[in-house]
């Protein structure tokens, strides 16, 4: 069987943004699952925007966007649209996987808690990725996370000081746990027909 077809049944709603949440979602369409991004039409992914020099500046995607949202299909809702949300909640119904990175209070200003989007779909699997953990209302960067969980530290030369990584590596760290952590939660739906949806969360700081 060819790689690409192992999650060929499987259907994933993706309405995270920049790394570590598309690219969770990339993982799954390279394996042939059905993948739709969900962006805000006025604000899409800011990662479209993120080009080097000698990339086409007048193109809509970036190298950046491509590399990990590529395979996916894409759609345009406001969520803060009634109209919207119930197309998201259409798509919602027949999905087994939905992923987000929203801020500390946004699910509930948008209407897409999971207890909503469970009520809707009760085998769906909620796969979540915050800063600092459920109840911290905290902004994340990767840099800043580098320097306080002590990486920097490790990098570097007794000249420069502490280093970050040229990677955003915390957001690639936490992208491959919630990944896992999904793959347990589909392998534990599989074998059970009565299975009731979970909600995978990870935290970038913990990561």
């Amino acid at each position: 069987m060819s790689t690409q077809s192992i999650f060929k049944s499987l259907k994933v709603i993706d309405l995270s943004t920049v790394l570590a949440g598309p690219s969770v979602g990339t993982f799954f369409a390279e394996l042939g699952a059905e993948v739709i991004k969900v962006e805000n039409p006025i604000y899409p992914d800011i990662t479209r925007s993120w080009k080097l020099p000698m990339e086409d500046q007048s193109r809509s995607v970036s190298a950046y966007f491509s590399s990990i949202n590529y395979l996916k299909s894409y759609r345009q809702l406001n969520l803060k649209l009634e109209t919207d949300r119930e197309k998201l909640y259409k798509l919602v119904k027949t999905a087994d996987i939905i992923l987000m990175n929203f801020k500390f209070g946004d699910q509930e200003k948008l209407k897409v808690t999971d207890d909503i989007l469970r009520g809707i779909n009760p085998s769906l699997i909620i796969g979540k990725i915050n800063g600092y953990g459920d109840k911290s209302d905290r902004v994340a960067y990767d840099l800043i996370l580098q320097a306080e969980s002590g990486i920097m530290s490790m990098n570097g030369t007794p000249e420069s000081g502490p280093v970050k990584m040229p990677v955003a590596f915390i957001d690639v760290l936490a992208a491959h746990h919630l990944k896992e952590g999904i793959l347990i939660e589909l392998i534990s739906k599989k074998s059970n027909e009565n299975y009731q949806g979970k909600s995978v969360t990870v935290s970038l700081y913990e990561a």
